[in-house]
């Protein structure tokens, strides 16, 4: 796991785009993991202005994003579809037809959720998984004591994460309480990881994730059984780090280490 501090929220931003754009770069028709939330915004953003400024082409890209609340349709302006469409894919050239996200209304949440799987299988798999992490350390909604095995299905919200999203609706009694999420394991299939995460407020989680025991209470944590896995963080997310004077001494010295 590679743990890259950086000086502020837009300078990660950049790196993490940076590095999801070198997977491009190699492999036109990569398969793209997304996350929603704010921590990937500012990425998505660099990616927008890269593809307007840079050429950066998405025409062969193939996406799969991690969850959908349940219950809302996709013209809710909090479903996780308008956030992507919003955010990204009306600005990038991705087909319509190569852009997967979970449905919150389907009528068989078994099958459907099978479906996704087996699609991602399809298209080869994911290349590159873009994660956020939860104030408890949770990635997509595998919330504390999910199983690091598991599989896309649906999932009860912990009370955590619904008073964290609740700024994002009028009411808490408004955040929807169940999701369809990929799994842990899932997750941990694709080629390679990267999370990105910002603020005081992911300080802890970060710091259980990176260096904490592996373990289902922070799901964040199964990253650290990853080959490629790199984490981008700013300083106020980087409070807890124990190992953080390592961390600094590795980018430091990267220019210079010999090359594989």
């Amino acid at each position: 796991m590679e743990v890259v501090v950086c000086g502020s929220y837009e300078e990660l931003s950049r790196q993490a785009a940076q590095s999801v754009a070198d997977v491009l770069n190699t492999k036109p028709n990569a398969v793209l993991g997304m996350a929603t939330g704010s921590s990937p915004l500012g990425l998505y953003q660099e990616l927008v202005r890269m593809h307007r400024e840079e050429s950066l082409d998405f025409a062969q890209v193939t996406t799969f994003n991690l969850d959908e609340y349940v219950g809302l349709p996709v013209t809710h302006d909090q479903s996780y579809h308008y956030f992507m469409h919003e955010n990204f894919f009306k600005h990038v050239n991705i087909p319509k037809g190569n852009v997967h996200i979970p449905s919150g209304t389907t009528s068989n949440y078994q099958a459907f959720c099978q479906w996704y799987e087996d699609r991602i299988e399809e298209c080869g798999g994911i290349d590159v998984q873009i994660l956020g992490i939860g104030s408890d350390g949770h990635i997509a909604f595998n919330e504390p004591t999910s199983s690091l095995a598991s599989r896309t299905r649906l999932k009860t919200l912990a009370r955590q994460t619904i008073d964290d999203n609740a700024r994002f609706f009028e009411k808490v009694e408004d955040v929807p309480i169940y999701a369809i999420t990929i799994g842990v394991g899932t997750i941990l299939e694709a080629a390679k990881l990267v999370m990105v995460a910002n603020g005081e407020n992911k300080a802890d989680a970060v710091a259980k994730a990176v260096e904490g025991p592996v373990t289902s209470m922070v799901t964040a944590s199964a990253l650290q059984l990853h080959p490629d896995v790199e984490v981008f963080v700013d300083e106020p997310a980087a409070a807890h780090l124990q190992m953080r004077d390592y961390y600094d001494w590795i980018q430091a010295k990267k220019p210079g280490a010999p090359q594989l």
